[in-house]
């Protein structure tokens, strides 16, 4: 067990129509070696879950439950939460998360021993169900020209300007990284609203890449952390992937006007904004055919 001394953290899960995997989630953060609370928004569940979460919120102290605010998206969700939130640290969790019993006792370490720079936001391996590292997890910078590159499947000859790098090899200790995956952050909640928090301009995709830059931007640093390691199922929602494509193109829209609008990205903009939105389409059309 940790201290008693040891720093609250609150785990903010925003769930949506998750499936069972939910229930598994739920008991790995109360699982906790550490002092934690989960806060839980949900964003739209069936009618007979969200009876049983509130029902459980009522009787385990360490569960806040927040609902009746409809399907909001997951930015403005989680920032409910984490208004929400007691705790001096914040672990933002996809709701297929499934986390170690040591998983935040590692992160306190690594906050207090690792001697990082701060503020400091600390991500972990992401794994499927077959230990496989899942892409997200370790990113470089999302810019205009790594995202042309990965549009134009050219990485093989620019590496280095890759978008995912789960590939690379795994860093032998805890490392700075450009950016990491919103399905597990963790951050100071102090310096988490020093920035203001998620961008709720976003629904659904993009806006951890936007918040892991807007973070850098502020003189943060953002580390992966080899030793610690997350089973992520994924694909648990029942979002179409119609609704999901459209997301996805408005949040890269709006990711790359808020935070690429000088005169020497125009040029690619002008070739990548089109084609996002192109690529969203012709998804939408393949799945619309494929479900007919």
């Amino acid at each position: 067990m940790m201290p008693p001394e040891a720093p609250l953290t609150s785990v903010v899960m925003v769930t949506y129509h998750t499936g069972e995997v939910l229930e598994r989630a739920i008991a790995a953060v109360l699982g906790s070696t550490a002092s934690v609370e989960l806060v839980l928004v949900n964003n739209g569940n069936p009618p007979d879950v969200e009876l049983k979460l509130a029902a459980r919120a009522k009787t385990e102290p360490r569960m806040v439950w927040l609902s009746s605010h409809g399907n909001v998206g997951f930015a403005t969700a989680c920032n409910l939460g984490a208004k929400a939130a007691k705790g001096k640290y914040l672990l933002l969790l996809n709701p297929d998360g499934l986390l170690k019993p040591n998983t935040i006792d590692r992160l306190l370490t690594h906050m207090r021993e690792s001697d990082l720079k701060q503020p400091a936001m600390i991500g972990a391996r992401l794994l499927d169900e077959q230990g496989r590292d899942q892409r997200g997890s370790r990113r470089a910078l999302l810019t205009p020209l790594s995202a042309s590159i990965e549009a134009l499947r050219m990485h093989r000859l620019f590496p280095r300007l890759r978008l995912n790098l789960h590939e690379e090899p795994i860093p032998a200790s805890i490392a700075p990284i450009p950016a990491i995956s919103g399905a597990f952050m963790f951050l100071c909640a102090k310096d988490y609203w020093a920035i203001g928090g998620y961008d709720e301009g976003y629904f659904l995709h993009v806006e951890d890449l936007d918040l892991c830059l807007r973070f850098r931007r502020a003189g943060g640093e953002i580390y992966f952390a080899p030793d610690i390691a997350m089973t992520h199922v994924g694909g648990t929602s029942e979002a179409t992937s119609t609704f999901l494509e459209i997301c996805k193109a408005k949040g890269f829209t709006r990711y790359f006007l808020n935070n690429f609008s000088s005169p020497r990205d125009i040029p690619l903009l002008t070739f990548l904004l089109p084609a996002i939105w192109l690529r969203a389409a012709l998804k939408c059309v393949g799945w619309r055919l494929r479900h007919k």
